[in-house]
């Protein structure tokens, strides 16, 4: 600490290495920067112009790694490192992990999911423990085993009748009334379906879409909203059940625990993911990790869902070659999906441009030096709190732009895609750490895939559909998702 605060004093960086990050002024008046550089109760709600806020200006820095490398440190503190650089991205990630000085996640920016959900989850955990969670969740979340053949039917059966029930309830709302279009916000109705596909076709409980969708799904999106101010506001770490007051937060916890019940309650049959699953945990020794499901996966895919169907609501013709490549789909088999290259890149230029996890959050255990695909190295002080800005790295025109994909890198382009894959070692080379990547890389990435794939091939399927609000606008807590809530003029295609 001593050594710490005397290097500040003399305003050293604390950085070593081939490019050194550069340094965020705490305050700088007379500029246009969208906000203070820390989340306070008066920002915490613009997560995103906290990021771009450490990259104002960063054009008068230093070129090379100053510009996407930047660093703040309040007095006596460790510094914070934001980084949109690809390469420190990808060397960080991978050297996340449970080995002797490899970065843990960092769990100050979650301790209001840790309050939510548990601090022993896969999610929150570090070290042995993240290990042993890790392998508890890799069999029946893992591609080998949900997409072997007869078991990925049977989900993929259970899935896509559910989204077609779905489905069919908005199309007979246009029948019903007779009407050409209808305009709607499709957020809420992706949520229930989401809700409903998670709870029901995966953990293998029995409710009703109607008490999903007026209880357990609003419910659970204000616990979603608590944890972002939770995060922020309660430093003391006062449980909702301890606080005065507040009834309807108390009573949506009340409805999370349900939720949490009813899915665990199915173990005992072996019903849905339980099939898969051996392990003699008890069950209220899994009640963190099946929260963390619950909320993540619901919030994650919801997200991933949306922005998908928001960007082809914007872009009709690219809806309409997706429609010429699913419109004689019936069944989404793995073999299916992956000739369906239009879809494919479509998912995959969503979660480039909008993706659900917009920053992952890691933390040194010790002095730790990185190195970068090109070779440049860093050494990352212990302590150091390192946000990783994948939304603002992912807009990087020198990384993404005209010159590498032949597209800006700020439009929405699935066919920068195709160009891209012409590139020697293409899949290693243009992550867009849509699902994270590394050792912590999400355990439910293909059941994410799979269940959007589903739902926005569906609904293309079946509708046209065009953008109410001409411009994107995110918005951003735990995850990312349209502002607008993808409001909507929905046709029934002839």
């Amino acid at each position: 600490m001593c050594s710490r605060m005397g290097r500040q004093i003399c305003r050293k960086n604390p950085f070593l290495g081939d490019f050194l990050p550069s340094r965020v002024a705490l305050l700088r008046f007379g500029t246009n920067r969208p906000a203070l550089p820390f989340p306070h109760p008066w920002n915490y709600q613009r997560p995103l112009d906290i990021l771009e806020t450490y990259f104002c200006e960063a054009g008068e820095a230093e070129p090379g790694g100053a510009q996407h490398n930047r660093y703040i440190e309040l007095f006596g503190c460790a510094p914070v490192l934001v980084s949109r650089d690809p390469g420190v991205i990808r060397a960080v990630l991978h050297d996340t992990g449970d080995k002797p000085g490899a970065f843990d996640r960092d769990t100050l920016p979650s301790q209001g999911i840790a309050r939510a959900t548990g601090e022993d989850t896969l999610l929150y955990a570090n070290g042995p423990l993240w290990r042993k969670q890790k392998k508890l969740a890799a069999k029946p979340f893992s591609r080998t085993n949900l997409f072997q053949p007869e078991r990925f039917q049977d989900f993929e059966q259970t899935f896509r009748q559910t989204v077609v029930n779905r489905i069919d309830v908005l199309r007979a709302k246009l029948i019903e009334r007779e009407m050409d279009s209808l305009q709607l916000a499709l957020e809420p109705e992706i949520k229930v379906v989401m809700l409903e596909m998670l709870a029901n076709n995966f953990f293998g409980a029995e409710i009703s879409y109607e008490r999903l969708r007026d209880h357990y799904a609003p419910s659970l999106e204000r616990v979603i909203d608590h944890i972002v101010s939770d995060t922020v506001i309660n430093k003391l770490g006062i449980p909702v059940t301890r606080r005065p007051g507040n009834a309807r937060l108390k009573a949506d916890y009340a409805a999370f625990e349900e939720l949490t019940d009813l899915a665990i309650a199915p173990r005992a049959a072996k019903r849905g993911l339980w099939k898969q699953f051996e392990s003699d945990v008890s069950n209220e020794g899994l009640r963190s990790n099946i929260r963390v499901f619950l909320a993540g996966a619901l919030e994650a895919t919801t997200s991933f869902a949306t922005w998908a169907l928001h960007h082809l609501a914007h872009h009709p013709e690219i809806q309409q070659q997706v429609f010429e490549e699913v419109k004689d789909i019936d069944t989404y088999l793995p073999e299916h999906l992956k000739h369906a290259t239009q879809l494919n890149a479509v998912l995959e230029e969503t979660l480039r441009l909008t993706p659900s996890l917009y920053f992952l959050p890691r933390r040194s255990s010790v002095d730790t030096w990185i190195e970068t695909p090109d070779k440049r190295k860093l050494m990352i002080p212990a302590g150091t709190h390192i946000l990783l800005d994948v939304w603002h790295a992912n807009r990087r025109e020198d990384y993404w732009g005209v010159e590498v994909s032949g597209y800006p890198a700020a439009d929405f382009a699935p066919a920068r895609w195709q160009n891209l894959s012409r590139e020697e070692g293409a899949a290693k080379k243009f992550l867009h750490f849509g699902f994270g990547n590394g050792p912590r890389v999400c355990p439910g990435k293909f059941l994410g895939q799979l269940e959007v794939a589903l739902v926005v091939g569906a609904m293309v399927k079946t509708f046209s559909f065009t953008a109410a609000d001409p411009y994107l606008k995110p918005r951003a807590g735990v995850s990312t998702k349209p502002r607008d809530g993808v409001l909507v003029d929905l046709s029934l295609r002839s």
